[in-house]
């Protein structure tokens, strides 16, 4: 394989990283993401208050899942407060 035949394959196999980089970054960020966590959440943790025999558990579950919900929602603020406070430092 020539020089040039190696920095195109090189280039090519940088451009398909970047494309999963991407795509994982985007599903980081997504909605449908946050909604099967809390839709998993909500139903792990319903199930093992019925187990442990806690009154209500459907109900009892939500305040938890809002909880992680909120947890989710606020790391990428977070994130930016540690990347200007302490990353780049």
């Amino acid at each position: 394989m020539s020089d040039f035949e190696q920095i195109k394959k090189d280039i090519e196999d940088i451009k398909q990283r970047n494309k999963s980089v991407e795509a994982d970054k985007a599903w980081e960020r997504s909605y449908m993401r946050r909604i099967l966590l809390m839709v998993f959440t909500y139903l792990i943790l319903s199930l093992y208050m019925l187990a442990i025999e806690i009154p209500k558990p459907w109900l009892n579950s939500i305040v938890p899942t809002i909880g992680f919900l909120l947890s989710t929602l606020s790391l990428p603020w977070f994130r930016r407060m540690w990347e200007k406070h302490f990353f780049n430092k």
